[in-house]
């Protein structure tokens, strides 16, 4: 039986033969000429969709196993980190770049995030969020780490996420710089990236309490 194929970014679909990819589109935001390259080549491989996910990527659903890496090429980009046990998306709302409600820079934090961390391999699935303001439309408070922006700075929360077993983020830190959000960022990253335990942050937050969990990865 055909599974996920990992290192094509591919994802089995519901007929067991074709597969979806996701071509990685950082936050989002994209240009024209994208554009016409994902659908040029979902037209001439011929796909069955394009669907846009809630990670803010389109898939090209309902291709051949032998055309992925074709297809990869023609992108021009190496497969989407849409699987596997990695950071696999980092969602970014508008901010004070597009948005009249933003309070903070989501679109510059968020996209150096994605930089940064999208790929990153994990002990387990792990997704981020950066919203500019408490509406939270990047959902940061079903997301293991994320920031939101708020009129005094940043706020860093961890351990949310959805499926089966739900849990909202908690928030650790309020009223921080950007240069200290991104520094709390990468301490909960580290950590987490050392267990060995596989499983989600919020499992962690549930099972030793955030102030444990704070003292852990911060030495408060």
């Amino acid at each position: 039986m055909k599974k996920d194929i990992l290192d094509k970014g591919a994802i089995i679909q519901r007929d067991k033969e074709t597969y979806a990819i996701a071509p990685h589109i950082p936050g989002g935001i994209t240009t024209p000429e994208t554009l016409r390259k994902i659908a040029d080549v979902a037209e001439r491989y011929n796909a069955q969709a394009l669907k846009l996910t809630s990670a803010q990527r389109i898939a090209i659903v309902g291709l051949e196993e032998e055309q992925l890496d074709a297809i990869w090429e023609e992108l021009g980009e190496k497969p989407g980190a849409a699987i596997g046990m990695c950071i696999r998306s980092v969602k970014i709302c508008p901010g004070t770049t597009f948005c009249k409600r933003g309070q903070q820079d989501s679109v510059t934090v968020g996209l150096a995030m994605d930089e940064k961390y999208h790929g990153m391999d994990l002990p387990w699935k792990f997704k981020m969020g950066i919203s500019g303001c408490a509406n939270d439309c990047a959902e940061v408070c079903v997301k293991d780490v994320g920031l939101v922006g708020t009129p005094k700075g940043w706020s860093v929360l961890v351990g949310g996420n959805g499926g089966s077993m739900p849990r909202l983020a908690k928030k650790v830190f309020e009223g921080l710089s950007r240069e200290e959000a991104e520094a709390a960022v990468e301490k909960l990253v580290t950590w987490f990236r050392k267990q060995e335990r596989r499983c989600r942050y919020g499992k962690f937050v549930d099972e030793i309490g955030l102030d444990a969990l704070r003292k852990e990865v911060f030495g408060e």
